[in-house]
């Protein structure tokens, strides 16, 4: 069954492109919306990571299961473009002369959400991990990757994904600690 899917998406049968989508848009944004904590973002990834699949629908192994891992690989990809076109346009606002601000209540709004809450703390704890751990992280815990379609997303060895989930939580139940004991 998924070879025929791959064959039919290396072949552009749009009609594989609305499965492939009806079946993974949603964990894709589920992804997307935990590692950017922002909705709309990730609708943006969510978006992109289509429109590239389809341009990358050649790229695609013909041999193989699951076409996941390959589609969390471009969201992976698409984050890491929209992190780093967002940190060169807040370094481009931080040139720009400071004016008075208008207050945004979206945030405020966003904050009185309980999940909302606890996303924020789950991606700062995140955000003391490296790059690396932080993708292995967001695969395997977040998006329910397996060993195997993680290390394929990210083109590394299974035995890598291995010992990158076992040091990053590690240093999550380190920060958890550490935490609670400023709490006290």
């Amino acid at each position: 069954m998924e070879r025929t899917m791959r064959a039919r998406l290396r072949a552009g049968d749009t009609a594989a492109f609305g499965e492939l989508f009806d079946e993974h848009a949603q964990a894709i944004f589920r992804h997307a919306a935990r590692a950017t904590g922002d909705r709309s973002t990730a609708e943006d990834v969510v978006s992109l990571t289509f429109l590239e699949a389809w341009r990358l629908r050649g790229r695609l192994d013909p041999e193989g299961d699951a076409v996941a891992p390959w589609l969390f690989g471009i969201a992976t990809n698409v984050l890491r473009n929209t992190a780093r076109a967002a940190r060169r346009h807040r370094a481009a606002l931080s040139r720009l002369p400071v004016r008075d601000e208008v207050p945004d209540f979206a945030d405020e709004l966003t904050g009185r959400a309980e999940d909302a809450e606890r996303l924020a703390a789950a991606r700062a704890a995140l955000a003391r991990l490296s790059a690396a751990d932080r993708e292995i992280i967001m695969l395997c815990v977040w998006a329910g990757l397996d060993y195997a379609a993680t290390a394929e997303a990210l083109g590394i060895p299974v035995g890598t994904v291995r010992s990158r989930l076992s040091r990053a939580r590690a240093r999550l139940r380190e920060q958890a600690v550490t935490t609670r004991r400023e709490n006290r």
